[in-house]
């Protein structure tokens, strides 16, 4: 399966598929053979980069459309 990355509305971004995860200093997360995770957007996870659901307690508002590049 290729990867596929949703932006959710109000929360997380999904990523699906194959992927790697890493770091600012290029070490990879270890996701124990996990096919998704959903990354924080709204900077209040104490789980960073991961999203622990704070962004409902934190009212965090996005909704980002796809538009042509």
């Amino acid at each position: 399966m290729a990867s596929k990355i949703t932006i959710n509305k109000n929360g997380p971004i999904q990523v699906q598929g194959e992927f790697e995860l890493v770091d600012s200093n290029g070490q990879s997360y270890n996701l124990n053979g996990k096919t998704a995770v959903f990354l924080c957007r709204c900077g209040a996870s104490t789980n960073k980069p991961f999203c622990d659901g704070k962004h409902k307690a934190c009212n965090f508002e996005s909704d980002v459309q796809a538009t042509t590049l």
